[in-house]
């Protein structure tokens, strides 16, 4: 069980399933962001790959863009 979670986060090409685990979100749901633009993907064929490098910085500009953008909002309500 260790060895296959270690090998998951060595893998640089996530599935849209191992990005979903990643992200506890429905794999439907990682296939419509895929399909509109809002996650980084590529297709090989009609499957959707992700690397890993580029999902971690998303998830950061997210978290940056959130943190920001509620600070934002403070100072414009005031």
């Amino acid at each position: 069980m260790v060895k296959k979670k270690q090998e998951e986060k060595q893998k640089e090409i996530m599935t849209a399933k191992d990005v979903a685990d990643y992200l506890n979100l429905h794999p439907l749901t990682v296939h419509k962001y895929a399909r509109e633009g809002k996650i980084p993907a590529f297709k090989i064929g009609t499957d959707w790959r992700f690397h890993r490098k580029y999902i971690e910085r998303w998830i950061k500009e997210k978290l940056t863009y959130n943190t920001n953008g509620k600070d934002r909002r403070q100072t414009t309500l005031i």
